[in-house]
């Protein structure tokens, strides 16, 4: 099918943590509804993360849509982009930082390894 609708009764919702060398505070915990995962290289799909932060080190792009929540999400650099419901932004490859979510935040995703 060419289409792809999200609908999270048909895939089964992967609960997860930060690894404890990355968690900086809180202890958040993520949800993630997985839709497409095409040859290990791209994927789809709805995440959620519980209050927390953690460092984050992104070798992959990723799109994303924030649907609920606010998230600050910090580079190395000090950079600081607060997210809330509605932003939609890009996470290129080689981007180093920190995400906090200080709401309950969930976002929709597409990433390319």
């Amino acid at each position: 099918m060419k289409f792809l609708r999200f609908d999270p009764s048909t895939v089964a919702v992967e609960i997860e943590r930060p690894a404890a060398e990355k968690l900086l505070a809180g202890d958040p915990e993520f949800r993630t509804w997985n839709y497409e995962d095409v040859d290990g290289t791209r994927f789809a799909g709805v995440w959620e993360s519980t209050p927390g932060k953690w460092t984050v080190s992104y070798d992959e792009w990723e799109f994303c849509h924030i649907l609920k929540g606010v998230s600050i999400l910090t580079s190395d650099d000090g950079d600081i982009q607060t997210l809330r419901a509605g932003d939609s932004f890009v996470i290129r490859p080689g981007f180093t930082g920190t995400w906090e979510v200080v709401e309950t935040t969930a976002k929709e995703y597409v990433i390319q390894l």
